[in-house]
């Protein structure tokens, strides 16, 4: 299939996540223009944490944007697990040195919108756009157009939706799409590090295992002066879906009651908590039509369970800027990217079943040969995300 490169347009990006604008700097690398249409009056993000695994570090390396990520975030020392009421470890296996040794890259933790400023104050002028809030696009054989609710409407030859879970891109493509609620809620909190005391989370990424509900506790900042909770409760009765919802902390330390200290603190100490439904989406066949294409959360939304939501945009944006300069089809991305979406999406999935276990005798099935692994064999666990951290999207 021809291309639908038209180098007299730029290529429109509705969306200024961490895709959209990792996707800008792809292709502004190979010398392709483009503009950045985003809703919001300016770029903020919801205080929480995110992880760089070694895949997302690859594409940041070869885009040059390593170093001014670098700046902002946390190296931790190991990958561990551990059980939420009395924190007995079920593994703890180093990190820092193997991500780099054996995965090509390091491994970060950093605050959203650290993240994000990274990537926005490293893009020329003019590039973003912001309070541009896209109502709908069309097509014909020389390019696309698309209408901002206020009426005024930009040409491109290109049109990329990244523009997350609740796309309009993708609503007019696929029409609107009907998620899955998985019976999980997620509570989030950034907390300063100095109001936690002894009870402060180690500098490790680390899992906390419950009966029907976890945690993960890891610190942010470039001295890991803040601490990042997560925590998912299954809840059958709330399926408002959104990132930024304040919830109760009288509710959130229901939810963990009886819990280690190290998370019952965290919750005590925290500002504000948001919290959110988890719902779950088939995988989409289809993220083309004709100069339109879907990319990140737009495409292929992930449950939080692997921590791949935003590399898994950042490793499309490497590729769809490639398949852009080389002037090939659209739907050579869409072949590249979809079978490992799908299949990341699978073990995010899959890992929801692992971290809640209810009764003790499935605690042991699940955790034991965990244990096990982590004191005779501890590659074991290194081992089995090789699929996953040693990929490299650059190559």
């Amino acid at each position: 299939m021809q291309g639908v490169r038209n180098s007299e347009k730029p290529v429109l990006i509705i969306g200024a996540g961490i895709g959209g604008l990792t996707l800008a700097h792809a292709l502004i690398a190979r010398d392709v223009d483009v503009r950045i249409l985003e809703s919001a009056a300016e770029l903020k993000a919801v205080g929480a944490g995110i992880q760089i695994p070694p895949n997302a570090m690859k594409v940041l390396r070869a885009l040059g944007l390593d170093q001014a990520v670098m700046t902002h975030a946390f190296q931790p020392k190991a990958i561990e697990a551990r059980m939420g009421e009395s924190g007995r470890a079920v593994f703890d296996i180093p990190l820092a040195e193997q991500a780099i040794s054996r995965w090509g890259a390091p491994y970060f933790h950093i605050h959203r919108a650290d993240y994000i400023d990274a990537l926005r104050d490293t893009l020329p002028e003019n590039v973003l756009q912001l309070g541009a809030r896209v109502k709908s696009y069309a097509q014909d054989k020389d390019g696309v157009q698309v209408t901002l609710t206020h009426g005024a409407t930009l040409d491109g030859q290109i049109l990329v939706g990244a523009d997350g879970i609740k796309s309009i891109i993708r609503t007019q493509m696929l029409g609107p799409d009907a998620p899955n609620f998985t019976g999980n809620v997620a509570w989030r909190a950034v907390v300063p590090m100095t109001a936690l005391g002894e009870h402060a989370p180690r500098p490790t990424a680390c899992a906390w295992f419950g009966r029907g509900q976890h945690a993960v506790t890891y610190r942010l900042g470039k001295d890991g002066q803040l601490a990042n909770f997560v925590g998912v409760v299954e809840q059958g009765d709330w399926r408002e879906e959104g990132w930024s919802i304040e919830g109760k902390k009288t509710e959130a330390l229901a939810d963990f009651s009886g819990w280690h200290p190290t998370i019952t603190t965290l919750i005590e100490n925290a500002e504000t908590l948001h919290k959110w439904a988890l719902f779950d989406r088939a995988p989409l066949t289809q993220w083309v039509d004709g100069r339109v294409v879907l990319l990140g959360d737009a495409a292929h939304p992930m449950l939080p369970f692997m921590a791949q939501g935003a590399a898994m945009a950042v490793e499309d944006a490497y590729v769809l800027a490639k398949v852009v300069a080389d002037n090939r089809a659209l739907s050579d991305y869409q072949n590249q990217r979809l079978r490992r979406t799908a299949e990341v999406q699978a073990a995010s999935r899959a890992n929801m079943g692992v971290f809640h276990k209810h009764t003790t005798l499935s605690q042991l099935m699940t955790y034991g040969p965990m244990w096990m692994a982590g004191k005779i064999l501890p590659n074991i666990v290194h081992r089995r995300m090789d699929w996953l951290y040693g990929f490299d999207p650059t190559t």
